[in-house]
């Protein structure tokens, strides 16, 4: 692993393999660690050189200190189109990964984000449409307020359940992945992953932090609206976290885009779609290259 200066903090990240550039965004409150390595390593095989890193707030990046509101309030404040104070916002992590581009002399990428990743991806291509070849958005939503909302059922029974510890957070982790998972989520290897990333690193109030980020942050729809970069929109129809809708609602916003959408897959990334995901992105970033010449 390594460090990097990047939009005044300190990212944490690695790098896999050797091809054209990668950047792989994770979702809420999940470090680099949290890829599986199986999906890494089949981009590495498609021909990329793969970025992973720590967002701000989270692992080994800089940590912040901001107090967030509690989710009950910010919940409250969105559901009244109030967006909550927040000390950053997509856009500002948006810039965290422009920053770390800059610093590996990267000039431009294939970019593939995951739930809130998803949206940083989205963000990205927006303000710095030149450094984007490609866009992949797994999972995510437009930010409209509407689109890809949590089921009223696993909301409820979140709000129920008390905040994590060190010595019960990586059985709570199997617990919330179970609410919104697909058919081949397996227990056992994430509580395993969990582990090891709370060996790593352990910041609950940063993924507070990143939630009260997420609800302040503005609506990318009209921005997606002028996207040009080749996009792919990937979704699983029994997503209870983010509904399919978002994902819907994200490839209706982007001219061109391209929506595939598994009926085996939640709010995860299944280990037997690997392979299919990461050929669907090899293809969307070889349309960049043919309209590139």
């Amino acid at each position: 692993m390594a460090q990097a200066t990047s939009n005044g903090i300190t990212i944490e990240y690695e790098q896999h393999g050797e091809g054209e550039p990668l950047l792989l965004v994770m979702g809420l409150g999940g470090q680099l660690t949290d890829w599986p390595r199986g999906f890494i390593d089949t981009l590495v095989d498609a021909g990329f050189q793969v970025t992973v890193f720590d967002n701000r707030d989270i692992g080994l990046s800089t940590e912040f200190d901001w107090e967030p509101p509690s989710p009950v309030k910010a919940l409250a404040k969105t559901l009244v189109r109030r967006p909550p104070k927040a000390g950053y916002t997509i856009p500002d992590m948006a810039e965290d990964a422009a920053g770390l581009m800059d610093t590996l002399d990267i000039e431009s990428a294939h970019v593939v984000g995951m739930s809130m990743g998803g949206m940083i991806a989205q963000q990205l291509t927006i303000d710095h449409p030149s450094r984007v070849r490609s866009l992949t958005s797994i999972m995510s939503n437009p930010g409209d307020g509407k689109s890809g909302r949590i089921a009223t059922k696993v909301m409820a029974k979140l709000a129920r359940m008390p905040a994590p510890t060190l010595e019960n957070a990586a059985d709570r982790s199997v617990e919330n992945f179970l609410l919104w998972s697909g058919p081949h989520f397996d227990p056992d290897e994430h509580r395993a992953r969990a582990t090891r990333s709370v060996e790593r690193s352990f910041r609950p109030i940063s993924t507070q932090r990143q939630t009260t980020a997420i609800m302040a942050s503005p609506d990318r729809t009209p921005g997606l609206q002028q996207v040009e970069a080749p996009t792919l929109v990937v979704h699983g129809l029994v997503d209870k976290l983010v509904k399919p809708t978002g994902g819907i609602a994200t490839a209706k916003a982007v001219p061109g885009s391209r929506l595939l959408m598994f009926p085996d897959m939640g709010h995860d990334l299944p280990e037997p779609r690997f392979a299919e995901i990461a050929a669907e992105i090899r293809d969307n970033a070889d349309r960049a290259t043919l309209a590139n010449g």
